[in-house]
Parts: C-alpha cells; sequence; structure tokens
C-alpha cells in the first residue's frame, strides 16, 4: 500500500515529512487552497527529497503550459488533477512520461462511468470526498460506493484519512486500491504536517502490512 502526504509548503517541515520516508508527497499549486504553495517552495528544497520519494504536483484546472512550467522547473514525476480536466489533457500530459493521477469527487449520486474515457491516459484514479471546495475538507465518502463498481484503474484513497479512521482503512479490500492520500487530518495547520501523527500511520500501516 503507497502512502502519500498532502498539502506540504513549509520548508522545514518538507525536510521532516522526507525524513519519516512516505511514498508520496504532494504540493498544491492551487491559489484558493489554504496549502497553494505560493512563492514559498524553493527548487533546493525538493531536491532534498530522497528520490525513493514521488514528488506530486496538484493542480485545479491549469493549462497544460502552466503544468509543464511547474514540472520543469521543480522537477515533478507526477501531477495529480483535482478539476474537471478532460482525458485529452491527461493524455497530453501523461506522453511527456509524467504519472498522471486524475481526482474524482465522490457522493452517492456518483456517476461512474465517467472513469471510463481517462482509463487508457491516466496512472492512477484518487477518490476523494465531494466538496465545494477542491479537497483537504477532512470529511470522509462512503468507501463502500466503490465496491458496488468494477474498477480498472488502481486508485488512491482520499478524503478524511487519519488516525482514528486507520483500523477502518486496514480492513478495506478492493483489489485496485493503489494507495492512500493523506492531508488534513495528519496536521496542526494548513500546509504544517504533526510528523508524530505521520510516523504513526506510517508504522500502523506499514507493520499490518507485514503482518
Amino acid at each position: 500500500m503507497k502512502i502519500k502526504i498532502c498539502g506540504l509548503k513549509d520548508t522545514n517541515n518538507i525536510r521532516q515529512v522526507s525524513e519519516a520516508n512516505p511514498d508520496y508527497m504532494g504540493f498544491i499549486f492551487y491559489p484558493k487552497s489554504p496549502r497553494y504553495v505560493g512563492q514559498e517552495l524553493s527548487k533546493d528544497t525538493l531536491e532534498t527529497i530522497p528520490e525513493s520519494i514521488v514528488k506530486t504536483a496538484v493542480f485545479v484546472d491549469e493549462s497544460v503550459e502552466n503544468i509543464m512550467n511547474k514540472v520543469n522547473n521543480y522537477g515533478f514525476e507526477a501531477i495529480q488533477l483535482h478539476g474537471d480536466e478532460s482525458p485529452a489533457i491527461c493524455k497530453e500530459l501523461k506522453e511527456q512520461n509524467l504519472t498522471v493521477i486524475k481526482a474524482f469527487a465522490i457522493e452517492e449520486t456518483f456517476d461512474f462511468t465517467k472513469l471510463i474515457p481517462y482509463e487508457t491516459h491516466c496512472d492512477y484514479f484518487l477518490f476523494d470526498t465531494k466538496t465545494p471546495a477542491f479537497g483537504g475538507s477532512g470529511k470522509t465518502f462512503d468507501w463502500t460506493l466503490l465496491s458496488q463498481h468494477q474498477l480498472v484503474t488502481p486508485f488512491f484513497l482520499s478524503g478524511g484519512l487519519g488516525v482514528e479512521n486507520l483500523d477502518a482503512i486496514l480492513k478495506l479490500k478492493n483489489d485496485k486500491l493503489y494507495g492512500l492520500d493523506f492531508n488534513s487530518k495528519l496536521e496542526d495547520a494548513p500546509g504544517l504536517k504533526n510528523i508524530q501523527m505521520i510516523n504513526k500511520v506510517l508504522d500502523t500501516i506499514r507493520n499490518y502490512e507485514h503482518i
């Protein structure tokens, strides 16, 4: 099970999280997010992250040109698209040898046939809770919705994941569940992650997998 810590922006905090060694670290380039990296993120900071950690840039309805500018400037290996990006945009970005993660906001009425056009153009999906904002709500959705559909693409589970629901997370059974995306439930303030909680999550999940 891959573990992604998303919504980082503080230089020292980024270093601390990288030392905990998650599989993915996410950086948000959406100005309306309280975890927007703004001008605080430096290329030098990202270069200190071990190569074993996949550096992921998160965008919401951004142009391909702007996305590639950030990718080339910072050296991102993966991109997460959290808006209404089309399959064509996903295809164009995947052709740039990037790992493409397409996020979908899930609610009870979500039409899972919407996923079909994206399947050949995305490496992973990310299923988050539908809210007025784009992620970071701290709220979960009904995970049983995922087991009611035949999913083809491996996915990250997101939305309200934290220490308090680790037991429920570990009981999830889905062949396509690839990773867990943690954000607001593991922080002391927007963009400032709690290292003790992150270590607890990492240790609990990795120890469980070795049982």
